[in-house]
Formats: C-alpha cells, sequence, structure tokens
C-alpha cells in the first residue's frame, strides 16, 4: 500500500553515486494541465541533452533533492522582501484548481500531517516538464495568454557592468523523469514540484536542480486520486529524506522549513556541498 512506503530514504551519511546530479535553465510555460487536473501551477525547463547527457539515460521515476532559484527582487517571494519565507508542506487535491500554470501561485491549499503527527502549513508545488524531444506533444515556449509573466525573462536583457549578479535562494524538490504512464506521454520528460507556496509565478527565472536521490519507479494510476496520494507521499519522502545533516546545504538560504534544524530563512544548517546551487553567475 502508498501508505506503508517509507519517509526516510539512503543513510544518514548523504548522497552515493552517481549522485548528486546537476540539471539547470530558464523556467518557460509547461504542458497546461497541471493546474486544470491536479491542481498543481505548472512551468518548463528546456533541457540540452549534450549540456546534460545524464538525463538521456536516467531511470524513469521519482527523485528529490533541491532546487534553487535567482527569482528578481521584485518578485513577491524574493527572501530579501520580507515575510515571504515560510515553513511548508504539500497537500495536493485532484482539481482544485482551474486556469493558470507555468508556475503561477495557487490559490488554496490545505493542511497536512506528517507520519510523526506533526501539522504543517499548506504549499503548493510547481511542475517544471523538461521535454528531451521535438514531438508535437512537447509543451508550449510561450506563456497562455491568460497568465502573464510577471518576472521579466533574463534572456532578453542585455548584461552591463551596472547590472547585479543573480542571487539564488533554495527550495526542496521532488522530481519525476519519465514518460508519465497515467497522462500516456509519447515524449519523455522531466517534472519537478517545488516544495514551497508561491505567490507569484516566475516565468523567465533561472533554475538550478540538484537531484539527491530515487525515490520510486514511474506507475500508472487507476484515477487521479491514486495519482494524487502517491504525490503526496512523494513530497512527503523528500521533505523527511532531506531533513538530515549530510543532505542539507551548507550554503545559501533554504526558504521551505526542510533540512537539518530547518529554520526558515537560515543557512548553515547543514554539511552537504551546496555550493553550485547558489554560485554567482
Amino acid at each position: 500500500m502508498a501508505s506503508q512506503r517509507p519517509r526516510i530514504l539512503y543513510p544518514d551519511a548523504g548522497p552515493e553515486p552517481p549522485y548528486p546530479l546537476r540539471m539547470e535553465g530558464t523556467v518557460i510555460s509547461g504542458f497546461g494541465r497541471g493546474s486544470k487536473e491536479l491542481g498543481i501551477p505548472t512551468a518548463n525547463l528546456p533541457v540540452d541533452t549534450t549540456a546534460t547527457p545524464w538525463i538521456a539515460d536516467a531511470k524513469s521515476g521519482v527523485y528529490f533533492g533541491w532546487a534553487s532559484l535567482a527569482l528578481p527582487g521584485s518578485h513577491a517571494d524574493h527572501p530579501g522582501n520580507g515575510g515571504k519565507i515560510r515553513p511548508v508542506t504539500t497537500t495536493i487535491t485532484a482539481g482544485a484548481h482551474e486556469g493558470s500554470d507555468a508556475a503561477a501561485p495557487a490559490e488554496t491549499a490545505a493542511k497536512s500531517e506528517t507520519s510523526d503527527g506533526l501539522t504543517s502549513p499548506p504549499l503548493v508545488t510547481t511542475e517544471i516538464s523538461i521535454s528531451t524531444s521535438t514531438s508535437s506533444d512537447a509543451p508550449s515556449t510561450t506563456p497562455p495568454t491568460n497568465t502573464p509573466s510577471t518576472t521579466q525573462d533574463p534572456s532578453t536583457t542585455t548584461p552591463s557592468s551596472t547590472t547585479p549578479n543573480r542571487q539564488y535562494h533554495i527550495y526542496p524538490m521532488v522530481m519525476s523523469i519519465g514518460y508519465n504512464p497515467f497522462y500516456k506521454n509519447s515524449i519523455r520528460s522531466a517534472e519537478v514540484h517545488v516544495l514551497h507556496k508561491f505567490a507569484a509565478d516566475f516565468y523567465g527565472v533561472p533554475m538550478r536542480l540538484l537531484i539527491l536521490g530515487f525515490v520510486r519507479e514511474e506507475r500508472d494510476y487507476s484515477g487521479l486520486e491514486a495519482l494524487v496520494e502517491d504525490i503526496n507521499i512523494d513530497c512527503d519522502v523528500a521533505r523527511q529524506s532531506l531533513a538530515r545533516a549530510a543532505w542539507t546545504p551548507r550554503e545559501g538560504v533554504v526558504v521551505g522549513g526542510v533540512g537539518a534544524g530547518a529554520v526558515a530563512g537560515e543557512a548553515g544548517s547543514g554539511t552537504l556541498d551546496g555550493g553550485w546551487l547558489v554560485r554567482e553567475d
């Protein structure tokens, strides 16, 4: 049964080879079904298999680790704006939201209880679909017209000596790589769920992924409810597995109250080398 799945994976000593794995890109729009069917705002991260060769042979299934976002200072969720760093957990309700996707904010989220009996505040997940094919099933590369971007695409900005370096902040994440049997995808994709409640979308924002381990193989489901149940457990597995010193970055600000001795907005609680996640461009 899904409810009997272990919530903590791998030894306390930290990730083992071939992990950690890296991926990075700029957030664009996704398939457009996450918000409508699962209540999960969606985004898209393009993949260059030459730059990210490991994804071509990656085992299909669910992974977990850390994501970092270089949100602009004007973004509502930028930690420097105050009051936006908050501890979060994940509960997804099928059909909870209709409308916007591509990393748009959620309108509602339910509280959930962890396996140790502690109640955690709500969060929304952000799905990042990464196409490795040019098939017609591939997601759109432009934001939907009903969800305008609130962030400027960095690719349209000409760097100059007066342009400040990007500042990355770290978030826990769970992701899938595969064909998503429930949706019968004909192309391989990677979908990332960022464990944080975002108040605004983040099209055009640079994102980095540090993948630390494998959770489970991909599955087909008899209905949305079973899929949602497994996603909720995947997120709980990620939170609890990351809440150990050797699995928590020692660099940067971890947003979301997840990690060893987690206090939202504080750094230095872990021993994992996460320097790449927050390295300045």
